[in-house]
């Protein structure tokens, strides 16, 4: 029969009517007499009730039998509950059953199906069609589609056109390293997996779309973290003649909406604009979480005269204040913070106390003649906890901003009902990479240096600028942005400063060299990160909550096997071979 409704939209006004029902087996119990079955869909549980003196003896016969996920079909009437449970939706009604039809039995499945369930990664991975079961995980992907519809309303009513772009693309190896497609047709020859829409979407701009936006799958064969994952979901905007200011005005009219209709939130604009080097040196990261104080603080100056060659001959000593938390740090709990610190390549963590108006520890005699000085710029008071490290000026600000956020979550210091939004700008142009060992794009080489410092394209590659800006939220890089280049002489100077030589360029980079030949609009746009924005939203630290299947932190599959080897007939087809590495 045609299902009525959702078991879990069932309310008091339903009372008196006949509904047929569909659904999954919560729980049965058996009670003085009576049977009651929990029945499960995506919008909640509903109550069953059979009671054998007065039901079909095929339906009790058959209500005897089912199980936990047994998938059932019921017919019957809503009535009022006896004993009413104000913690679910339907709390108040229950279905008396007249007809029951089993249509699946289920095994015994490895955990529960029910919120909070206390079972590893790996089993809810392999059985993530279980996993997926869990009230709290569909509230997840209702979340998502909220957030995709009030983006795509938002985006369709300002005009952005939605454009699918190229899946099997060709490789240009600038970033992370691309997933590669070997292609059957053309031996020898791969595709790559796009990392982004980048340059196709910069074509729409050339072809006069104006607007563009597309939710789309990009990949990337990088080390997975919490909040990373090889193929991932983005944002993707791109726009013609607006300016950085009108192009982060329309991202934060999007973030607003969709806080709006998601959450309830009304977000304050615009978001507040912090420069990449303030960034980095209050708070020691370029995706800084404002929702706490503790920022960095520089001593270099201070201290440079003191008879303490490990602060007086660093090129940077900088430090953190832990306010009226001095008492809850032992020294062996500091020793922990020590080899936290070294993981960030500090060579160690110095530390003293304020207790009873002075600084106590281990380099605190070294302090002596600057004592007042220090407390004064720290605005020192008793039980303050004073974390120092001296060395170059990056370890410095990288080691102190990962100890601040590590200590804002032990000391629960941060506001989880917060969302704080900013923009960092004035980005640097170009990062060294020890890996690569040259300077390599902070975003990507298709992003427009400012006019005053393009010069250094020739020059020093430390003092360009680029017009970049990236949105945070709460401590993660939500999405980054930029304006492009639109004009062939500066992408040619570009692709130089990254030490391309002009066949590389060409080779990699020829056919968009080559549409800038054709009257390429001035063009910028922005991608934010899909899953990671969702998982904020959601409360959860794991974009592996907010992606229906997910891969584990080796880039696998628990569930499918994948990734896995395949036959030697379909290696043939492509004329590969798979060296063994035993």
């Amino acid at each position: 029969m045609k299902r009525s409704m959702y078991a879990g939209h069932v309310r008091s006004e339903h009372i008196g009517q006949e509904l047929t029902l569909k659904g999954w087996v919560g729980r049965r119990r058996d009670l003085g007499g009576l049977i009651f079955i929990d029945l499960r869909d995506r919008e909640g549980i509903m109550q069953l009730v059979i009671n054998p003196e007065d039901t079909n003896a095929d339906v009790v016969k058959n209500a005897e039998a089912i199980r936990s996920e047994y998938v059932i079909e019921v017919q019957g009437l809503v009535q009022e509950r006896q004993q009413a449970n104000n913690q679910l939706a339907t709390g108040s009604v229950e279905l008396k059953v007249t007809a029951l039809t089993i249509l699946n039995t289920s095994k015994t499945t490895p955990f529960e199906i029910k919120d909070a369930v206390e079972v590893g990664d790996e089993t809810r991975l392999r059985y993530r069609y279980l996993d997926l079961r869990r009230p709290e995980m569909l509230e997840n992907f209702k979340l998502r589609a909220k957030v995709t519809h009030s983006i795509r309303n938002y985006l369709d009513d300002l005009d952005f056109i939605d454009v699918e772009t190229p899946m099997l693309t060709k490789s240009t190896p600038e970033g992370a390293r691309d997933y590669l497609v070997p292609s059957r047709v053309s031996q020898g020859h791969f595709y790559a997996l796009p990392q982004s829409p980048q340059i196709t979407k910069q074509l729409l701009m050339n072809a006069g779309f104006d607007r563009y936006y597309q939710i789309v799958k990009c990949f990337r064969d990088e080390d997975l973290r919490g909040d990373r994952q090889p193929e991932f979901t983005q944002v993707d905007l791109e726009t013609s003649f607006l300016s950085e200011q009108e192009i982060q005005d329309l991202v934060e009219g999007m973030i607003a909406k969709v806080m709006k209709d998601t959450k309830g939130v009304d977000v304050k604009l615009p978001f507040p604009r912090m420069a990449y080097d303030d960034a980095m040196n209050f708070y020691g990261s370029d995706k800084p979480d404002t929702r706490f104080d503790m920022l960095l603080q520089d001593l270099t100056s201070l201290v440079k005269g003191l008879d303490f060659k490990v602060f007086s001959e660093a090129q940077a000593v900088k430090a953190i204040v832990v306010k009226d938390k001095a008492d809850q740090f032992s020294r062996k709990d500091i020793d922990k913070l020590t080899e936290f610190a070294k993981q960030f390549g500090a060579k160690g963590l110095a530390w003293v106390k304020k207790v009873n108006d002075s600084l106590t520890g281990p380099v605190a005699k070294f302090l002596t003649e600057v004592d007042n000085d220090l407390t004064e710029a720290l605005q020192l008071v008793d039980n303050d906890l004073i974390l120092f490290v001296a060395d170059e000026l990056a370890i410095a600000n990288n080691t102190l901003g990962a100890l601040r956020n590590r200590l804002a979550k032990e000391l629960d210091l941060i506001d989880n009902n917060k969302f704080n939004f900013l923009w960092v700008v004035d980005w640097p142009m170009f990062e060294w990479s020890e890996e690569e060992n040259r300077y390599m794009s902070a975003h990507h080489p298709f992003t427009l240096p400012t006019e005053e410092s393009a010069l250094e394209l020739e020059g020093d590659l430390t003092k360009v600028r680029a017009v970049a800006y990236d949105i945070v939220l709460n401590g993660y890089e939500l999405g980054g942005g930029s304006l492009r280049i639109n004009q062939k002489d500066m992408q040619e100077r570009m692709f130089k400063a990254l030490g391309f030589t002009k066949e590389d360029a060409n080779e990699q980079f020829g056919f968009l060299l080559e549409a800038m030949d054709y009257g390429f609009p001035p063009h910028g746009g922005l991608a934010i990160g899909l899953d990671r924005f969702v998982m904020l939203l959601a409360g959860k630290d794991n974009i592996r909550e907010v992606i229906a299947f997910p891969k584990n932190n080796k880039a696998s599959d628990p569930m499918t096997q994948a990734p896995s080897l395949v036959s030697d007939k379909q290696l043939d087809e492509l004329s590969l071979q798979v060296e063994s590495h035993d």
